[in-house]
């Protein structure tokens, strides 16, 4: 670790697992550490249990999404990966997760904080900083307590906002912090149903709705992203009450929603750990891949006929609410009746 500081906040969190095997590679960068483990499922099973300290360069980017419509944005990652286990994961089909797919805790968040700063400063203008892309954001906060520094930062900060996605329920620090509505919270979510089948070792939906209703009431804004969608037997029914819960329960700003869009690695390890004839592969309209951004979607129709769904339950509800598509073409927004595409989850 660079500096005494850091090496004490490796050690006190190593302290925790007293039964944990403890190896220091200070030569080996993070992205390069043998598993050996060559069968991809029970590589990507193992790297599970594993955690890593390591210190990411460039760790503050801008996304380059192309062939569907993603207004980009700046993303960083003091994480890297997820404890979680869900099945459609798109992370799993990420070169870095591919090969090494062990959680990681970057050490360097300080030297991230400064980029930021001076990002935002440049563009002179309220810019989002989000945080959810390669990682869950709160899954480790009980670890790290990095939300204790995250949070006052941008709640001083004249410029850059924290736009944050996770499945966690850690949120009684976030509870204790001053965030001047500078720190956006984001839930993905699904119905129980839904999640149940799909969603290993994350929190239960009923809890994460909790989780969204406590920062409400601090004044936290409240963002929801349900994605992916999965028509599993009655979808219909069960999307249309779970919708009118999640809107009953949580005063969100904004709800985002979202088909699958996954590539071929990541769809190959799904099918590893399902099957082939699970309820997301079965509607996946393959000639989908060979357009666009590459990621593999169900059939335009199918895009359509949920979201339309979706949309006119929440509408119904709350006809103020903003809604969006997550990484979808121009075409299935307007099919939809929505305006303004590209103003989504991961922005102001």
């Amino acid at each position: 670790m660079a500096t005494p500081e850091r090496r004490r906040f490796v050690e006190r969190i190593c302290g925790l697992y007293p039964e944990a095997e403890v190896r220091e590679c200070l030569d080996t960068p993070h992205s390069r550490i043998e598993l050996h483990e060559r069968d991809e499922l029970a590589r990507h099973q193992l790297g599970k249990h594993i955690l890593v300290f390591g210190e990411l360069q460039a760790a503050v980017r801008f996304s380059q999404e192309a062939g569907n419509v993603c207004p980009n944005y700046w993303h960083f990652s003091p994480y890297g990966f997820c404890p979680y286990d869900c099945k459609y994961c798109y992370l799993g089909g990420t070169i870095g997760v591919k090969f090494f797919p062990a959680v990681k805790i970057y050490v360097n968040l300080p030297e991230m904080l400064t980029e930021i700063d001076r990002i935002a400063r440049r563009r002179q203008r309220p810019t989002a900083f989000y945080l959810g892309k390669l990682q869950d954001p709160l899954a480790l906060d009980s670890l790290t307590a990095y939300s204790t520094l995250m949070v006052p930062f941008f709640a001083a900060h004249p410029l850059a906002r924290l736009t944050l996605l996770t499945k966690s329920t850690h949120v009684d620090r976030l509870l204790e912090l001053e965030h001047q509505g500078h720190t956006i919270l984001s839930w993905s979510v699904n119905p129980p149903e839904v999640s149940a089948a799909f969603e290993g070792n994350a929190p239960s939906v009923d809890d994460r709705l909790e989780a969204m209703r406590r920062v409400a009431q601090r004044g936290y804004p409240v963002r929801a992203v349900m994605m992916p969608i999965i028509p599993i037997q009655g979808w219909e029914d069960i999307y249309t009450a779970f919708t009118q819960r999640l809107i009953e329960t949580v005063p969100l700003q904004r709800l985002t929603l979202g088909g699958i869009c996954i590539y071929r690695g990541a769809r190959a390890l799904m099918e590893r750990k399902m099957g082939p004839d699970n309820a997301i592969s079965v509607h996946i309209d393959n000639d989908t891949s060979q357009i666009g951004d590459g990621r593999a979607r169900y059939s335009p129709q199918l895009r359509n006929t949920a979201y339309t769904l979706i949309i006119e339950a929440a509408q119904r509800l709350r006809p103020d609410l903003e809604l969006a598509l997550c990484l979808e073409e121009k075409a299935v927004w307007q099919s939809t009746g929505l305006r303004r595409p590209g103003r989504c989850n991961c922005v102001l």
